[in-house]
């Protein structure tokens, strides 16, 4: 029984001062090896991910910031826009795509690296349905699902965020601290067209 003892102790002591260290590879080295293997998914711009390419016909209805709201709402202007298309907002790769339920519905993020090396995401939700699923490659403009309405929680709407911290969780929506995450209209009208 002391033998024992000794051998928890031992062990304990010497994974408390040498831990072992994770097998998991950060996300900046896995998404850009993705990237070497398939240059053509390098972004070359961003565009609006309603009324492509510029959200013609539709309106942010609460944008950035406002009430502490991370992304912006897109509403068709003066019409419903249940099951209108949701486009990708530039090349990219679907990291996740899940039905949350609750205040989130279905939720997509893709994640896009630019000419220079930097990563951002987009995250789109609330769809009614959804096109794509986690791995696929995207092409700017590409319809990646149909505007929702957070099975029945809101009247339809896209909420669309632009992050450049790709070590987020999915959140909540809102938040006082805006670290990580970018006015998505001020982003796209400052990203519209890169050079390769």
């Amino acid at each position: 029984m002391l033998v024992q003892f000794f051998i928890i102790l031992f062990l304990a002591i010497n994974c408390y001062n040498y831990p072992i260290k994770s097998e998991e590879e950060p996300k900046e080295n896995k998404y850009r090896k993705l990237f070497a293997l398939s240059p053509e998914y390098v972004s070359n711009g961003f565009d609006y991910p309603v009324g492509k390419p510029n959200a013609k016909g539709y309106y942010d209805a609460q944008g950035f910031g406002k009430n502490d709201h991370l992304g912006e709402d897109w509403n068709r202007k003066n019409a419903n826009d249940f099951g209108d298309p949701v486009y990708a907002c530039s090349h990219g790769i679907v990291t996740y795509s899940e039905d949350l339920m609750g205040g989130w519905g279905q939720v997509v993020i893709i994640i896009h690296v630019t000419p220079d090396g930097k990563f951002y995401e987009s995250l789109y939700a609330h769809f009614h349905k959804v096109y794509v699923k986690v791995g696929d490659k995207v092409k700017k403009g590409a319809k990646i699902g149909t505007i929702g309405d957070a099975n029945k929680k809101y009247s339809p709407h896209l909420h669309f965020e632009m992050r450049d911290d790709i070590n987020l969780p999915v959140g909540g929506g809102y938040a006082s601290i805006k670290t990580g995450y970018m006015n998505p209209k001020k982003f796209i009208k400052e990203n519209r067209k890169f050079k390769k």
